[in-house]
């Protein structure tokens, strides 16, 4: 308990001095916890954005080896990459442990969503955002990448893939997913925000067909097996209209 109360009152001084915080409980009681989690500013676990807390790469990749993750693979998603036109498309697995199936995350990056400072290394930005979105989902770390971006009903999920091979099973995968939020009385916000997150893309209708149907079956597994570490998974993203920690 000292050595997280220590970390907390270190961490504190230096978000006052780097980032300006003052008395705002929004941002103290997050960063009380996230100090619980062994997450250290000073170490760059820790980021400012938007009035959020927000767990950085090496945050990410720290916690990681704190919990002795058993593995990161990393393989490029070939249907989808384009290399003349510098975009790429990787996907990430992370194994926390050696009986874990794997926590999937997709990372895209090509030069309209990057920033100049990093153009001509497309495929290592969609690495590291593959790598942090299934880092995320393996251990329950909430993101605020996507704040902003997500309307509030769910969307109407796309009829095809990325490639234009539709199957005609859109309104079927859309129907079977209210039918678990349904079921299951799961927040539909929470639940596109985490979908989002899965498929690796700015909205659901940028997904492909096969990353919409895998994040339903996932979600289903999960509603069945382990409500209460699903409903934990989904309470870590953020709503749009609230501020909660990132």
């Amino acid at each position: 308990m000292n050595r997280k109360t220590s970390l907390y009152s270190r961490n504190l001084r230096l978000a006052r001095s780097t980032f300006g915080v003052g008395k705002q409980q929004i941002l103290l009681k997050p960063l009380e916890h996230l100090s619980a989690m062994h997450f250290d500013v000073g170490s760059g676990d820790l980021a400012l954005l938007n009035n959020h807390w927000y767990v950085t790469h090496t945050g990410l990749l720290r916690m990681a080896k704190r919990r002795r993750c058993c593995g990161i693979h990393v393989e490029a998603v070939d249907s989808l990459c384009d290399s003349a036109a510098s975009r790429f498309v990787l996907k990430a697995t992370v194994y926390p442990s050696k009986n874990s199936s794997g926590f999937v995350g997709y990372g895209d990056a090509d030069p309209s969503n990057v920033s100049a400072l990093v153009r001509g290394a497309e495929m290592r930005v969609a690495e590291t955002r593959a790598v942090n979105r299934a880092l995320r989902k393996a251990y329950g770390i909430g993101s605020v990448e996507e704040i902003g971006t997500l309307p509030n009903p769910i969307e109407k999920l796309p009829p095809q893939n990325a490639n234009g091979n539709g199957n005609g099973s859109g309104p079927k995968v859309r129907d079977r997913l209210c039918q678990i939020i349904r079921q299951h009385k799961l927040d539909p916000e929470l639940v596109k925000a985490y979908a989002v997150d899965f498929c690796g893309t700015k909205t659901l209708r940028d997904a492909s067909r096969e990353q919409v149907e895998n994040f339903v079956q996932q979600l289903a597994d999960w509603a069945e097996n382990d409500r209460n570490a699903l409903l934990c998974q989904l309470n870590s993203y953020t709503r749009p209209t609230q501020e909660v920690v990132a």
